[in-house]
């Protein structure tokens, strides 16, 4: 399959999105909202649960099956305020030593007027900055869409996953067409370029593992293991390779 067909198929209507992850993975999931700053986002769903015998914090981007949840979840483009809950609930996991798993599907952060006034830049770059130090595994799953800025406000994980009809790139192929001719019929060719597959990814060391269609059913055990795993090092064992990983990013 082309770059741009992974893309495109990213994007289709009938794909799982974050909540049939959520019901599929995580039980007794009690949901959280707002940002105790200014409201609620619908974009992001964020709460704790059980993921097996773990005791978990999961916050993911929720697109919306059909037109109207599409409408109330924004199509997945995050407001400053679902970013704020995001690092709210964060910041609780830490406190209760509970591990993090991060869904993400977004074509990005809200670009809106009402997004920049209310400091949409700086709410993602705020939760770059405390993941980096955060004091509790997290593990960052990217399910369909992985678009710029609004989706690596949830992945500067200890662990990126990606399933493998999914992508991760710093633009849409389509604006950087746009950017670059001043048209989107070279999307195709740009995709190629941006490396925004889960193969290529792998490669650039910017993810750690590929979810293949054949194992999605084994998720919930693997996500299980994994936060497990992660739990065992210790705080400063955990800090210091998360600061390796994103050190070594590119590294081929």
């Amino acid at each position: 399959m082309k770059d741009y067909e992974i893309v495109l198929n990213a994007r289709k209507e009938n794909v799982l999105t974050m909540s049939d992850y959520l019901k599929n993975i995580v039980t007794d999931f009690i949901e959280f909202h707002g940002d105790r700053y200014f409201s609620d986002d619908s974009a992001v769903i964020g709460g704790i649960g059980y993921i097996g015998n773990t005791c978990v914090t999961v916050i993911g981007i929720e697109k919306g099956k059909n037109t109207e949840e599409r409408v109330y979840r924004n199509f997945g483009s995050a407001h400053p305020e679902g970013y704020r809950k995001a690092l709210r609930l964060m910041k609780q996991a830490e406190k209760f030593k509970r591990p993090i798993l991060l869904i993400v599907d977004t074509a990005g952060a809200y670009p809106g007027v009402s997004a920049e006034e209310r400091g949409q830049g700086r709410a993602i770059a705020n939760n770059l900055y405390e993941m980096s130090t955060l004091k509790t595994p997290m593990l960052s799953l990217i399910i369909g869409e992985g678009g710029s800025g609004g989706a690596l406000a949830l992945a500067h994980a200890d662990k990126i996953w990606m399933l493998e009809n999914a992508y991760f790139s710093v633009v849409s192929p389509e604006s950087c067409a746009n950017i670059l001719w001043k048209s989107t019929e070279r999307a195709d060719v740009v995709a190629e370029a941006l490396m925004l597959t889960a193969e290529k990814l792998e490669k650039l060391n910017l993810i750690d593992k590929i979810i293949s269609n054949e194992k999605s059913g084994e998720l919930k055990n693997m996500i299980e293991n994994e936060l497990n795993s992660l739990m065992k090092n210790s705080i400063d064992d955990l800090l210091e390779l998360r600061y390796r990983k994103f050190r070594r990013v590119g590294e081929i």
